[in-house]
């Protein structure tokens, strides 16, 4: 970005949002944050997007909205009142957003909204690119309904959703793997070959600055250009904790134990591609995995 701007995020206290947000400022960038709680802070803006409400006074000042609002899935188990929640607080955060941003006098002129690799399903032997068909399961589904919410502001704004993978950093998917290794449980996730499209914290962050002023619109996969299978992530993370790479969860105890949520997060098979956005001129800083483990390990 050339010059300062005004930039809405909701989301923003999150694990992706705070990365976010500091690089944001570092770049002389005024981030002004949406909460759901009595503010106490001058960049702090009170929504509620359960409710659909937010002040159209908010958006109009914004030269661009990114929208990380989403409940967790990696929070287990995924009961029926839980997958329901993941749906919602998407679907109603976007909404909430891209209405508003209709409403506006003054709309922004990008409007950033997340979304997932999960859009794809398991489709193993196949590269993802963003031409790919939609996968079957849940998260699909979530991710459609997710990515067709923020086509409401379409008329109006540049719109592109972020389709992110397995975001490594302090916290995050990695503390919970790094707990199961020390644990003793590090060892194959179902065959192992599985590709887990993955993505360092710094990029995650710098790939969404990057799209802020870039032509894109539509979906944009955010991953690492150098592929990796979950056996290759659970070896680096055991030998970085010194800890064995031995023991086994067979996908039928893993589908057994977890449903949807081990089917969809850990054995699907998705090698996801980004030639989209490194064809735009993005320059990925962490492509070797185990350099990007190891330094998120140290940290968590």
């Amino acid at each position: 970005m050339t010059a300062a701007q005004n930039i809405l995020i909701a989301g923003g206290s999150g694990f992706i949002g705070t990365e976010l947000t500091k690089q944001l400022r570092e770049h002389g960038h005024r981030v002004v944050l949406l909460v759901r709680h009595p503010t106490h802070d001058p960049d702090e803006r009170m929504w509620d997007p359960d409710a659909g409400w937010l002040n159209p006074e908010t958006v109009q000042r914004a030269d661009a909205v990114i929208n990380l609002s989403g409940a967790s899935i990696s929070r287990l188990p995924w009961t029926l009142a839980y997958k329901r929640t993941i749906l919602e607080s998407r679907v109603n955060a976007t909404t909430t957003l891209a209405s508003a941003i209709v409403k506006s006098a003054n709309p922004p002129a990008v409007f950033l909204s997340g979304s997932a690799v999960g859009y794809y399903g398991d489709q193993p032997g196949v590269v993802l690119t963003e031409q790919s068909p939609m996968g079957e399961g849940f998260l699909p589904k979530v991710v459609d309904s997710w990515e067709r919410a923020s086509r409401i502001a379409a008329p109006v704004t540049r719109v592109a959703n972020i389709r992110t993978g397995v975001v490594i950093g302090q916290g995050g998917l990695v503390g919970t793997l790094k707990l199961i290794a020390k644990l003793g449980g590090a060892g194959p996730l179902g065959s192992g070959a599985q590709h887990w499209p993955w993505i360092s914290l710094y990029d995650e962050a710098a790939a969404i600055r990057h799209l802020l002023d870039s032509g894109l619109s539509g979906p944009v996969n955010l991953a690492a250009p150098t592929s990796a299978t979950a056996a290759e992530v659970m070896k680096t993370i055991a030998r970085v904790e010194h800890r064995p790479y031995w023991l086994p969860a067979p996908a039928w105890a893993i589908k057994g134990a977890l449903a949807d949520a081990g089917r969809e997060l850990i054995l699907a098979d998705q090698n996801m591609s980004s030639q989209l956005l490194t064809a735009d001129g993005f320059g990925f800083r962490d492509t070797v995995l185990d350099d990007t483990l190891e330094t998120a390990l140290a940290a968590a």
